[in-house]
């Protein structure tokens, strides 16, 4: 197994010949827009090549997501695509697998262990540092052109910290803030809404009448990023003024940008990976060499590109 680190398209990896006819999926939740497209590109290139695809929810329960990892390996699956619900849980999983000889493919979500994977084991998803850096970057020129250089303060939304998507988008955008030509903006909260449109939406009402006084709002996904402005609007603010960015570009993001709501948002190429996790599930299954981390790039989205991406995910 090749431990190398490389960024690829997915034409890269369509040289697969033979096919895993079993491939069990367990997903952190079915009830997620991207996670959606995701599980909606994993289902639908399955049934491109011909492999056969069990789908499971695991509804952010770690405990339910360990026991049908546990199902997929006594059915005798030929391969197990995990979309981990707490990627700290990910080395049990790992294990589980690695001890029944079944490869493993974490897709989207990097695993704890993603360092020390077993050799039938790999991870495919989009390199996280590049996506709060290019969406933080953003904010901070745009409130550049704004003239607020001399000032502005900023929100940040973040994900499920049991997640390492959060966590490092979280982080990109704090060192983004500590760049000297970003270091106008100033952090003024900074909260969990899981993901979650509703949450977001009453994180941002709580805020707002509690007197917080911001310039932008840098969420760690697309939902978020409307729930916070579905709370300024009712809160009877002018959107044309605030600055929103968010990530995954789904369908409901760039329609919010097309309305001119969302400044920025970050396209995560959610098919790719779901059509990259079943080809790496596939080449492990026939012995073949791949690389452990596959990378496939984020793209920065605002309305100048909007076009370009629309229907994409």
């Amino acid at each position: 197994m090749k431990k190398t680190l490389m960024a690829i398209g997915l034409s890269a990896m369509m040289s697969t010949t033979a096919i895993a006819q079993d491939i069990g999926v367990t997903m952190a939740r079915f009830d997620d827009n991207f996670l959606t497209v995701l599980r909606n590109g994993i289902m639908e290139y399955a049934g491109e090549v011909g492999a056969q695809i069990q789908v499971e929810d695991a509804t952010d329960d770690v405990g339910k997501q360990l026991n049908q990892i546990q199902n997929f390996i006594a059915s005798g699956v030929d391969a197990i695509i995990v979309n981990a619900v707490d990627t700290s849980a990910t080395v049990a999983m790992s294990n589980a697998a690695a001890e029944a000889g079944i490869p493993l493919v974490y897709v989207n979500r990097e695993p704890i262990n993603v360092d020390d994977l077993p050799d039938n084991q790999a991870f495919v998803a989009s390199n996280e540092i590049e996506s709060g850096t290019l969406e933080a970057f953003e904010i901070c020129k745009l409130l550049r052109a704004q003239g607020k250089a001399g000032g502005a303060n900023v929100i940040v939304l973040m994900g499920q910290l049991s997640n390492q998507a959060a966590v490092q988008r979280t982080k990109d955008v704090e060192d983004v803030v500590g760049m000297d030509m970003c270091s106008f903006m100033t952090i003024v909260e900074k909260q969990t809404a899981e993901w979650d449109r509703v949450k977001a939406q009453d994180l941002m009402t709580n805020f707002i009448s509690g007197g917080v006084e911001f310039d932008a709002v840098i969420a760690n996904n697309d939902e978020m990023a409307i729930g916070a402005i579905q709370g300024m609007k009712s809160a009877g603010m002018d959107m044309g003024e605030m600055l929103v960015g968010g990530v995954d570009a789904t369908a409901d993001a760039l329609a919010a940008m097309k309305a001119g709501d969302l400044d920025v948002t970050v396209f995560q190429d959610a098919a790719g990976q779901g059509a990259g996790s079943v080809d790496t599930a596939i080449a492990l299954v026939n012995g073949e060499d791949v690389d452990q981390k596959v990378y496939i790039p984020f793209k920065l989205v605002t309305p100048d590109n909007l076009d370009q991406f629309m229907g994409a995910n």
